[in-house]
């Protein structure tokens, strides 16, 4: 399967100055893409961390996203853009970061999925499947709708389940129709972040190759 584990690095999980050898930790272990987000950070603190991960994930051969701010991410040269529902449609995005970049969506209902999809986004992010401290105030969407998402949008761009996503519930998730998942927290703290990342990358795709 590509494109089966999608991690994304945030800083307020990570230091900054321990970003590019826990960005080194979870492409050793299997992510297939890399995100760098950082909420509370200021434009100059996030574009001193991205350069410092793009060329790890060069090395890696994987892709390089960054959460919000297309302009920042068309000038470093980053492999694509994650837009939140309030970032704009995906043709100012689009226009700013130039062809064959990936434009993602995050969604949080089976409506704004098949709308992502129609719009023309990449890929999509659909959660949070349960409530997460990276989303506080947002409850989380469940698991009921996995299955109906992935046969409408799944099947035509990658879609990946998120939030609250650790190792000990991705069972359940799989179970529910997931093929593709982002895991944050517990893969940023774990006490090794690359053995967890090889964990978490191993029940992924054991599913896959179940079904």
């Amino acid at each position: 399967m590509q494109h089966a584990l999608y991690a994304i690095l945030d800083l307020g999980y990570t230091p900054e100055q321990d970003a590019a050898h826990a960005a080194a930790e979870l492409l050793e272990g299997g992510a297939d893409l890399l995100q760098l987000r950082a909420k509370t950070h200021d434009a100059a603190s996030i574009r001193r961390v991205a350069e410092t991960l793009l060329p790890v994930c060069r090395a890696a051969g994987v892709p390089f996203i960054l959460n919000d701010f297309p302009a920042l991410a068309a000038e470093l040269g980053a492999d694509g853009v994650h837009l939140g529902q309030d970032d704009g449609p995906l043709a100012a995005a689009r226009e700013i970061m130039g062809p064959g970049k990936l434009i993602g969506r995050s969604t949080h209902s089976l409506d704004q999925a098949r709308a992502a999809l129609a719009e023309g986004f990449d890929y999509i992010g659909f959660g949070p499947l349960f409530p997460t401290p990276t989303k506080l105030g947002r409850p989380g969407i469940g698991l009921q709708d996995i299955a109906a998402m992935e046969n409408e949008v799944g099947r035509r761009i990658p879609a990946f389940c998120i939030g609250g996503i650790k190792r000990a519930n991705l069972p359940e998730v799989l179970a529910s129709g997931a093929r593709r998942v982002v895991i944050v927290s517990d893969l940023l703290t774990a006490p090794d972040v690359r053995a967890a990342t090889r964990e978490a990358r191993g029940i992924v795709l054991g599913a896959s190759s179940g079904n």
